[in-house]
């Protein structure tokens, strides 16, 4: 049942009605509301689960042999499923739900885990040394929120992700320049 509210969420977003959920679980809606007494109690626990296996892929990265292209990877799927996952931006902009209480404590996990990806690529001179987690996951969420109005142009999806990644590796951008624009 929660795989196929997973891939409801993701296709259609909030909006899916919970019989079409009943439906592609092959139950019917009596037995999700037994398990998930409305729609958004389901929504959080896909999120919820959603957000867990990021922590665990970001953790799997952690350890690997170059630093800077763990957190890159990372960064690159992150933005690619958040741009073509409806869910994910449904979350993120409150859609009619609040998924904060509820994921709170995963969320701070996941902070942590891409923080050590971060510090271990600046540690291994990857990616400059002025970003820190809040700067970065806002970057990987506006981009994925950005990316989601073009859903089907992977090649945009693409291009915006070597922008971000360019950016990162980068240096600082003078005070005089960021004034200025």
């Amino acid at each position: 049942m929660l795989k196929a509210a997973q891939d409801a969420f993701a296709a259609e977003g909030l909006a899916v009605p919970l019989d079409e959920i009943a439906r592609r679980a092959g139950v019917g809606a009596g037995t999700v509301y037994r398990h998930f007494p409305t729609k958004e109690a389901l929504f959080e626990a896909v999120i919820l689960s959603r957000v867990q296996e990021y922590v665990v892929a970001a953790r799997e990265l952690i350890t690997a042999q170059d630093p800077g292209e763990a957190l890159f990877t990372f960064i690159r799927r992150m933005i690619h499923e958040g741009g073509v996952k409806k869910d994910l931006a449904d979350a993120l902009t409150g859609a009619g739900i609040d998924v904060t209480g509820a994921l709170s404590g995963v969320t701070r996990e996941l902070d942590d885990a891409i923080e050590s990806l971060l510090t271990r690529a600046q540690e291994a001179g990857a990616v400059r040394g002025d970003i820190g987690i809040a700067e970065l996951m806002t970057i990987i969420t506006s981009a994925f929120l950005a990316t989601r109005a073009h859903v089907d142009d992977i090649e945009l999806h693409q291009r915006v992700v070597v922008v971000i990644l360019d950016g990162l590796r980068g240096g600082p951008a003078r005070t005089d320049e960021i004034s200025a624009r």
